[in-house]
C-alpha cells in the first residue's frame, strides 16, 4: 500500500532503489525556460510569494490574462484550483453550441451530414496542431478516452503477432489498468503491473520510481523479446509527474515495442511534440485543460506511417473504405479513418473546436511556460505555508518533470479538501488514499486566484474548521 504521510523523495520506500538523475541534456530538451530564475526575478521587485503583492505582479505581466476573461466565471470569490479534473466554461462554447443548433441541425436536418461527416477529423487536425504537435491526418477527435485506449491498445497487440506480455504501472489512471487487464485475460497475455506506487496489481513488479516517475533506465530491464505494448501517461494523473515521453518511445521502438501515452492530463498544459518525439500512438480528453466541457468527446492519434501497420480493432462503418456501399464486407480505408467507428457527436465537436482554437491562438509556448511558472510558485507557497502544517510533497521539484499541477499529501486529506469547498470556497480535488490536487489551467486561472486559494487552504487548517467535515455520501471525490 501506499507509505502515508511522507514526502515524495521517500514515499515508494519499499521499491528498490532512488531514481536516477535526469540527465541535463533530457532536461533541456524537455523544457527550455527556468520558471525558477523568472520567479526570482518576480520576488526581487515584489517581495516573496507569500506577499499577494508576488501573484499581482505576475499577472501584471502573464501575457495570457486576458484569457480568463473569455470563460464564463459565476462566482468571481470561488478559487478554483480543479481545471486539471474539468475546465472552465469558454464563454465562445455558448454561442457556437447555440448556432449548432438553430443554424445548422434545425436548418439542414439530415443535409448537414454533407459537411459533418468527416468533422471528427477536422476537430482532430485543429487539437493535434494546437496541442500535440502533430500535422494534419493523425488526429481524431471522437468517443471516449476509454473506448479509444481499447481500440488503440488492441490494435497495437494484434502488430506484434507472438510476443505475449503487455505493460502498464500501477500509478496509471484506473480505467487504463481495467481495460488492459481485460484484453490480457480475454487474449491469454502476461500482463506485468510496474509497481511504481505501493499498490500493487496484477503482476505486479518493483521498479525503481520516485513520485511515481518511471525512467527509461528503470523501464529497460523489462523490456524483454515479448513484450508487445507498454502504456503510460505522459503526466501521471495522481502525483502529477511528467516522464520522458520521447526517451521511452525510442527505448521501446529499439525493441520493437509499441507505446500507447495517455495524454488526458498532459495535452493544454504542457507543449507536446508527437511528431518531433517520434510518438505513434496516444489518447486523450478534451475536458480537463481542452475546456471542451463534462463528457466532450475524447482523442486519439496515430502516427501517419503507423497508420496502415495497424488493423481496425472495432470495425464500425466509418472505417470502411468506401462508407456508403454498405456491402458485404468490410474493408478499412488507409487513412486515419480507418480508426473511427461511428458517428462523431456533432455537437460536442463544436465545443472541442471553439475551445481548441482558444488553445491555438494562445499557442502552447505560452501555455506550457505559465503551467511551469504557477507550478513552481505553489512549491514556494507549499514550502512557506503547507509543509509546516504537516503536508508533504508527492510532486516532482524539477519543473521538465511535472505538468499542470502539484499533489500535496496530508494524513486527513480527504477532510481538508471537502473543507475548503464548504468552508473557503477553494475547489481542489482529493485521491485516496490521502493527497489533494491543487491546478493551474494557464487560460483561465489566474496567479491572485492561485495565492488567494492556498492562503485559504493554510488558514483553513491551521484553524482545524475542516475537523467539522463529516463524509456526505458522495462517491464523487
Amino acid at each position: 500500500m501506499l507509505s502515508k504521510h511522507s514526502s515524495c523523495s521517500y514515499r515508494y520506500a519499499n521499491q528498490i532503489g532512488s531514481i536516477r538523475s535526469t540527465t541535463n541534456e533530457r532536461a533541456a530538451r524537455m523544457s527550455d525556460f527556468d520558471p525558477r530564475g523568472y520567479l526570482n526575478d518576480v520576488y526581487a521587485k515584489s517581495g516573496p510569494a507569500t506577499s499577494r503583492a508576488a501573484a499581482e505582479a505576475l499577472e501584471a505581466a502573464d501575457p495570457l490574462a486576458h484569457y480568463r476573461e473569455l470563460f464564463h466565471i459565476a462566482d468571481p470569490d470561488l478559487k478554483y484550483l480543479d481545471g486539471n479534473s474539468l475546465g472552465r466554461m469558454p464563454k465562445a462554447t455558448v454561442a457556437a453550441v447555440n448556432d449548432f443548433l438553430t443554424n445548422e441541425w434545425a436548418t439542414e436536418l439530415v443535409d448537414g451530414w454533407a459537411h459533418w461527416i468527416d468533422q471528427a477529423q477536422v476537430a482532430g487536425n485543429i487539437l493535434g496542431s494546437a496541442t500535440l504537435g502533430a500535422a494534419p491526418g493523425q488526429t481524431l477527435v471522437q468517443d471516449t478516452t476509454s473506448v479509444n485506449f481499447y481500440q488503440l491498445c488492441n490494435a497495437a497487440i494484434a502488430a506484434r503477432p507472438g510476443r505475449k506480455t503487455v505493460i502498464i504501472d500501477a500509478s496509471n489512471f484506473p480505467t487504463d489498468r481495467y481495460i488492459l487487464a481485460g484484453i490480457a485475460e480475454a487474449q491469454g497475455l502476461n500482463l506485468v503491473t510496474l509497481d511504481n506506487d505501493g499498490t500493487g496489481g496484477p503482476g505486479a513488479v518493483a521498479i525503481d520510481a520516485d513520485c511515481e516517475l518511471i525512467t527509461p533506465e528503470a523501464l529497460e530491464p523489462f523490456l524483454t523479446d515479448d513484450v508487445a505494448i507498454v502504456t503510460l501517461q505522459a503526466i501521471h494523473y495522481r502525483s502529477g509527474s511528467r516522464p520522458d515521453v520521447k526517451a521511452i518511445t525510442d527505448l521501446c521502438r529499439e525493441r520493437g515495442i509499441l507505446v500507447v501515452w495517455d495524454a488526458s492530463h498532459a495535452g493544454g498544459a504542457i507543449d507536446l511534440r508527437f511528431d518531433e518525439w517520434g510518438v505513434d500512438l496516444a489518447v486523450g480528453c478534451t475536458y480537463k485543460y481542452g475546456n471542451s466541457g463534462p463528457g466532450s468527446p475524447a482523442w486519439l492519434y496515430v502516427r501517419k506511417s503507423m497508420q496502415t501497420q495497424l488493423g481496425t480493432a472495432i470495425q464500425g462503418w466509418f472505417a470502411n473504405h468506401d462508407q456508403f456501399a454498405m456491402g458485404p464486407f468490410f474493408e478499412a480505408t488507409d487513412s486515419i479513418r480507418r480508426f473511427q467507428i461511428a458517428s462523431p457527436s456533432i455537437m460536442g465537436l463544436r465545443a472541442v473546436e471553439t475551445s481548441y482554437n482558444m488553445i491555438a491562438e494562445a499557442g502552447m509556448t505560452a501555455i506550457s511556460q505559465k503551467a511551469a511558472v504557477g507550478t513552481e510558485f505553489m512549491l514556494d507557497l507549499f514550502d512557506a505555508w503547507l509543509a509546516p502544517l504537516g503536508f508533504t510533497l508527492i510532486t516532482p521539484r524539477n519543473h521538465w518533470q511535472r505538468g499542470g499541477h502539484i499533489t500535496v499529501a496530508h494524513p486527513e486529506a480527504k477532510q481538508i479538501a471537502a473543507a475548503m469547498r464548504k468552508f473557503s470556497n477553494v475547489i481542489p480535488d482529493y485521491r485516496v488514499p490521502d493527497s489533494i490536487r491543487l491546478a493551474i489551467a494557464p487560460l483561465p486561472t489566474s496567479y491572485t486566484e492561485v495565492w488567494d486559494g492556498l492562503d485559504r487552504m493554510r488558514a483553513l487548517v491551521e484553524s482545524k474548521r475542516y475537523l467539522e467535515i463529516q463524509d456526505n455520501g458522495s462517491r464523487v471525490t
